[in-house]
């Protein structure tokens, strides 16, 4: 930390706040792949390869969502935060709308043509992703558990890439069952709940200036790790 930043004035909750949400510049949404898939210039095999590796960070959620819990002494937040968990493993009766966000990836695995058997077996992950996602859990376990919500916080700028996908794809690419893009509508409400309890936290802990500017650095790790699991499958599968 350098002089000038310990004695900076902290920014106001609101400058605060604008400067996390500026952060969606660097968001994957940007990534030359994902403009590629989104106006439907992606073949099959490409979108094949994106959501084998993409059920990956779908598969470690839950366990960061647990390395969190594990480390949080903050009751109310616990309550909560088990939400999220069950919201990707499945709840209640398990069935349908209960199922959880991995079913219903499963189900776009299977309107793309993949197996389940085969989705869940991992075998089409890339040493790049795996990497990627790794780190990212391993975050979680080891940093203070206010920082690893904040590095949660590229939910802000998730909602917009799920309604690009559901305004393009049943067009773009009709061999896709459409019953398989449920996962991108179901969570752009459970997207926006989730970044109000996050954000809270984050505005709430990171009051210095010094607190403030790692918080960005942590939100600018979360962005570099999706955008690295994008240059792996774009270079995994070319043009």
């Amino acid at each position: 930390m350098s002089g000038e930043q310990a004695t900076a004035t902290a920014w106001s909750r609101e400058e605060f706040e604008a400067r996390l949400r500026s952060k969606d510049r660097n968001y994957h949404i940007h990534h030359p792949f994902n403009l590629r898939m989104n106006s439907g210039h992606c073949s099959r095999q490409q979108i094949r390869g994106w959501v084998a590796n993409r059920f990956y960070y779908q598969w470690i959620i839950p366990q960061k969502d647990a390395a969190i819990m594990s480390n949080c002494d903050d009751r109310a937040t616990r309550r909560l935060w088990v939400t999220r968990i069950l919201d990707h493993d499945g709840h209640g009766d398990y069935q349908d709308g209960d199922a959880g966000g991995l079913e219903a990836w499963t189900q776009l695995g299977a309107a793309v043509g993949i197996p389940r058997d085969e989705l869940w077996s991992l075998q089409h992950v890339l040493p790049g992703v795996r990497f990627a996602c790794d780190a990212y859990l391993n975050f979680a376990r080891r940093a203070p558990w206010q920082e690893a919500v904040c590095s949660s916080l590229t939910e802000m700028f998730a909602p917009q890439i799920h309604k690009d996908r559901l305004a393009g794809w049943p067009a773009h690419y009709p061999w896709i069952d459409a019953s398989g893009l449920h996962y991108f509508r179901s969570r752009i409400p459970l997207a926006q709940r989730d970044v109000d309890h996050g954000l809270a936290v984050t505005l709430d802990y990171f009051t210095t200036r010094a607190q403030q500017e790692r918080a960005l650095a942590i939100l600018q790790f979360k962005l570099d790790i999706l955008w690295s699991m994008l240059d792996a499958i774009e270079k995994a599968y070319p043009e």
